[in-house]
């Protein structure tokens, strides 16, 4: 079954593969299958935040044949402030 594999490790930066893992597998599976984690130290495997097709999801999940498994990091400043510094800084203009 093909699947892919999304991760951003840092804003405006994407990483997307394309995997071909046998039926019934996981996202786990998928994960190793990757090489993600050996190529992205920061990731923990404990911490990892991971969905499927933007609905959170554990590394137990059973995968689909077209699913793409997403990797996500924590957010480094809270949205709401993000959005008052963007106002802010186009209100100066």
């Amino acid at each position: 079954m093909r699947v892919d594999l999304a991760y951003s490790p840092a804003p405006a930066e994407m990483i997307h593969l394309s995997l071909e893992l046998p039926e019934g597998s996981t996202v786990g599976d998928g994960l190793r299958a990757s090489g993600l984690m050996a190529r992205h130290p920061e990731l923990q495997a404990d911490t990892l935040m991971l969905g499927i097709w933007g609905q959170r999801c554990t590394s137990d999940t059973r995968l689909r044949e077209s699913d793409r498994i997403e990797v996500y990091r924590p957010l480094t400043v809270d949205p709401k402030e993000a959005r008052r510094l963007r106002y802010r800084g186009s209100a100066k203009r």
